[in-house]
Parts: C-alpha cells; structure tokens; sequence
C-alpha cells in the first residue's frame, strides 16, 4: 500500500530505509554476481512492511538488500523504464493485475515453489497462479467506505455504492487517483465486473458530478476525511482502520452491501534476477512464520499490517465485520487497466 495515514510519503522520491538498519538504497547498490559467499538483494516495494522484511530477512541470512520503496504507480513505472535492462530482483506491492499481465508476457520466474509454500491455507492456494508466477502475501479490501462520524449520523450512513450519488454527499466523497495508488485501480476495474462497463463509466461520471474529490494516496485522502473536508472516503480498509485505531480519527468503515474487491498483495520475482538465488530465498522466508510475523508489525508497518492471512502460521490482527468480497480475474482486470485508468483520468480527475 505504501499510504500511510499519519505519514503520507512523497509519490515520486525513493525512500531508502531509515539510518542505523543497515540496508542500502538501490541507487546506491553494486549488483554483483550471485555467489555463495555473497548475495545481493535488490528490492522494490510499495508495502509498509517492506524495511522491516528487509531488516529481518538480512539479519536472518546476512544477504544484502537493496531497497527502493515507493508508491505503486511509480513503482511499476519503474519496472517498466527498466524493461531492458531489468536491476530489481524482487517487487512486492497490491493489487495482483499488473503481475498477471507481467507473468503472462513471460516477464516473471515460475515453477519456483519455496519450501514455506506449505503454509498456505485455502485463500491462499487459490489465489496463487497455477504457474507460481507470483505468490499471495495476504488480503485487503479495495474501496471500503469510511465515514466522519461527527458529520455522518444515522439514516445517513451510507451502506451501498448508490447512497455516494445523494446529495446529502454533494462535494463531501473522495478516493484516490488509480494512476498513482496501488489500491485503487482495482476498486475501478471491481466496479466495471459488477455494474458492467458502461455502467460502471456512468457511476464514476455521476460521482464526478457530485462533486468527487480525488486524492493521491490513502494517506492524503484520509486526512482529507478526519479533517472535515470530506464526509465519506474510499478507500483500502485496512489503511481505513489504522486510521481509526492508531491514528484516532473520528472515522467508521463500512462495507457496501454489493460488495468490495478483494485485494491481494503480491510478491515476484524477475525473470532475469540479477541474483536469483537472494530473490528465492527472499520470497521463501517472507511466507515462512517469522516473515509473516514481520508483516504484523504495525508500529512498522502502520495500516499494511492489518491484512487477512493467506497463510496458516497467523492470526489476523483485526477481522473484517460484514464483509462481502468481489473477486476479480487480474488477467482480465490487468489487460484493461492502462486504457480504464486513462479513461478514468480523462473523464473523472480532469
């Protein structure tokens, strides 16, 4: 997710890990060839958890990482600047549509299965591709609504995607912009399965019309609804319910009653890893019991910890009330997303 609510990051800077860690930036890195003797991880995410993996993971091994953290649309910017010359070894971010465009244009490992690949549980085996071209690392939900409880009482809770369009809502709803928040295309492409896509165009217009108000990140749009600017959110629920837990904003999530999508956070491997043998290792221990525990580390990690387990060696920190999930194919939703999210830019944002 990479949005947090009490530190919304710069969408365009690559954040190295804080001093004192001992995890290198990429831009400062030295690929060397993989070797036995030494190993060299580099790692772009956009997950809160990501220095904390990194940290363990390096403590664990002693095999360097390279980290480059960033929001999710300039991380796969990123990845594809570098199609021809490819220097991450590992990605790590939600939303598994850009991974099933990627792994079916041969861009991914596959056949790999790490020895933690037992831990799965039912979830997760039946979101991992059949490939193992990528591989689940737990769940959110795409666009859940969350409301200011000091302006938003009783009757008018909304509970359906249709109560957004009264004008008790008029200038009062915002989201993020699908181009640079990871979450947020699939709220987009979830809308267009379930209302068709038409009508799905028709929503977003009339949201517009409404008075919608886009943001870039979770983090931004969920300051904007703590401070009063707008009454209802839309937004990933988990970075929904840090803010409401640890941030102490005034705000409730609510689950329309049609149904959220189901987003998954992914992990991959290149095709070409500089080093290949760091990258599976890296992949191996993430799914293993110590790196899921890493993951719930919110005072790390802030709302990404909030996620639902895909594997069997956790618990959830927190469980999801009423929850309707919309399970979207990311193929399908992937091979759409550059013109949907174009359209949704031209016709929606501007």
């Amino acid at each position: 997710m990479k949005n947090s609510f009490k530190v919304a990051a710069s969408l365009l800077a690559l954040a190295p890990i804080a001093a004192g860690c001992g995890i290198a930036n990429v831009q400062a890195a030295s690929h060397k060839p993989a070797s036995h003797q030494t190993l060299n991880l580099v790692f772009y995410s956009a997950e809160g958890y990501d220095a904390a993996e990194a940290a363990a993971f390096q403590k664990a091994t002693g095999i360097k990482v390279h980290l480059s953290d960033m929001s999710t649309g300039p991380l796969l910017a990123k990845v594809a600047a570098e199609a021809q010359n490819p220097k991450w070894d590992v990605i790590w971010f939600d939303g598994n549509a850009p991974l099933a465009t990627m792994n079916k244009a041969g861009q991914l490992l596959t056949g790999y299965s790490p020895k933690s690949l037992s831990n799965y549980n039912a979830l997760g085996k039946s979101l991992l591709p059949a490939n193992h071209g990528y591989f689940p690392t737990g769940v959110s939900a795409a666009g859940a609504l969350a409301y200011n409880t000091k302006l938003v009482k009783g009757k008018n809770i909304p509970t359906t995607w249709q109560d957004l369009l009264k004008p008790a809502f008029k200038n009062a709803v915002g989201m993020n912009n699908p181009a640079v928040s990871g979450p947020t295309y699939p709220v987009v492409s979830g809308l267009f399965k379930q209302l068709g896509v038409a009508k799905g165009e028709k929503y977003f217009e009339n949201l517009k019309a409404n008075g919608l108000k886009t943001f870039a990140t979770n983090g931004v749009t969920l300051q904007a609804l703590a401070s009063g600017q707008i009454k209802v959110a839309i937004a990933q629920d988990s970075a929904e319910y840090d803010a409401e837990i640890n941030g102490g904003a005034p705000i409730k999530i609510v689950y329309p009653q049609g149904g959220v999508t189901m987003l998954p956070s992914d992990i991959a491997i290149n095709k070409k890893a500089p080093d290949m043998k760091a990258a599976k290792e890296f992949v191996n221990f993430v799914l293993s019991k110590k790196g899921q525990q890493v993951m719930q580390d919110w005072k790390a990690a802030g709302g990404d910890s909030y996620f639902q387990p895909v594997t069997k060696v956790v618990k959830p920190l927190w469980n999801r009330p009423g929850v309707v999930w919309n399970r979207v194919n990311p193929l399908w939703s992937g091979e759409h997303e550059a013109a949907w999210v174009n359209w949704f830019t031209n016709n929606v944002i501007r």
